[in-house]
């Protein structure tokens, strides 16, 4: 059973910063794409990010685009999530997840991994 495990989550005042990581217990990167996704309270889960481990090659959703950044730390197997200038409806559960065969697609269901989620709060 494959795991993945968020760090850095926390509260932060708007316009604030935070980096959000993905590990993952084995060497499972490779060939799939890790996404991260946020859930609200009350809200569905949405796709916020995706990169290619091994391309290299991202995709954002329109809302984080210009203040988000998705890399790869090939030497720790680990992906960050950037978070800058940060807004009270960047407010989420974030939720690190892999798949295999669908891409940068930015749709949940296609995922087959996921981690337990790590809590950002942003107050305004």
């Amino acid at each position: 059973q494959v795991q993945l495990v968020e760090s850095g989550g926390g509260l932060v005042q708007a316009g604030g910063s935070l980096r959000l990581s993905c590990a993952a217990s084995e060497r499972t990167f490779s060939s799939r794409t890790v996404g991260w996704f946020r859930q609200a309270p009350g809200k569905e889960r949405e796709f916020v990010a995706a990169i290619s481990w091994s391309r290299g090659t991202t995709n954002y959703a329109d809302s984080v685009k210009g203040r988000f950044t998705i890399s790869g730390d090939y030497t720790r197997n680990t992906v960050h999530l950037q978070m800058n200038s940060l807004k009270a409806e960047d407010t989420a559960v974030y939720y690190c997840a892999s798949n295999r065969a669908y891409g940068l697609v930015p749709i949940a269901r296609h995922y087959d991994y996921w981690g337990q989620g790590t809590q950002v709060t942003v107050s305004s």
